[in-house]
């Protein structure tokens, strides 16, 4: 009997501009391996060229976002074969500062578009990685998230010392990175890990991603890229490139039809992002 050709360990769909991208290997809990890596580094680069995309959901399909690193790959270190494993998970740095296991979160982070997490059940280690990379994270009051690496004698190293400490604060990423303690979701928020609770986190975000998917493409991407340099320069070049931002948009085609859109109360009619206006932004890392 012939074998069944393996499902792709990455799902990507877009329907009204709206990415629906899923990690799929839900018998491992959405474990990481080889494949999970690059599966999502593919999906992340084909979306940043894709002048369709609005918004931007992750999940995980089965019982859980992920469970983190596959156990198989620890096992591999313990049994002597740690420089293949970790040729394996750092090697092939491209053009960026970003190494392939931290490309399979920072492609996330470097999107212009709004990325949107929905975690439930588990979220470890390079899942939760992943998911600090996405802008907004909806989570279930009872899942369950760590910084699980200090399990294995390492570090959160998918670019989550750069991400953990933006979201919580430095100390309490300590605290986080040194423990590996789980955290309910209700906690998460509490403490800035997570953006916000929901039964079913995948609908509210799919929800949510068609609501900024409405709104003119141009306002925000450059919402977007504006807040997030806010984060490592100072308020002169900041405030210029508001300024100039700004003065691009007014009178622009999508933001007159914005205009005329809510003063006919009706549905606006954006148009799509020229190629040259799709392209990854390049963020300090």
């Amino acid at each position: 009997m012939p074998s069944q050709p393996e499902q792709p360990r990455v799902t990507l769909t877009v329907t009204d501009n709206v990415a629906d991208v899923r990690l799929n290997r839900p018998e491992k809990l959405n474990a990481f391996d080889g494949a999970m890596f690059d599966g999502l580094v593919e999906a992340g680069e084909a979306l940043a060229t894709d002048p369709r995309i609005r918004a931007v959901v992750l999940s995980g399909e089965g019982r859980g976002f992920s469970a983190g690193l596959d156990v198989a790959m620890f096992a591999g270190m313990a049994g002597g074969s740690s420089s293949r494993v970790a040729t394996r998970l750092v090697g092939g740095r491209g053009a960026g500062p970003a190494n392939h296991a931290q490309r399979a979160a920072w492609v996330w982070k470097d999107l212009s578009t709004p990325v949107i997490a929905a975690l439930h059940g588990v979220v470890l280690g390079a899942g939760l990685q992943v998911a600090m990379a996405a802008d907004l994270r909806i989570v279930a009051p009872d899942a369950k998230l760590s910084v699980l690496e200090i399990r294995w004698g390492l570090i959160p190293d998918m670019a989550g010392t750069y991400l953990l400490p933006r979201l919580v604060g430095a100390d309490v990423a300590k605290e986080l990175t040194w423990s590996g303690r789980m955290v309910s979701g209700e906690e998460a928020v509490q403490i800035g890990l997570a953006s916000k609770l929901a039964e079913d986190p995948r609908s509210a975000a799919l929800h949510l991603a068609a609501e900024i998917a409405g709104k003119s493409p141009h306002a925000i991407r450059h919402g977007k890229r504006l807040i997030d340099l806010s984060l490592g320069r100072g308020p002169d070049e900041h405030l210029l490139d508001e300024e100039r931002t700004m003065i691009a948009l007014i009178g622009s085609p999508n933001q007159s039809e914005a205009v005329a859109a809510h003063l006919d109360r009706r549905a606006a009619a954006y148009t799509d992002l020229a190629p040259a206006d799709v392209r990854q932004r390049s963020t300090p890392m």
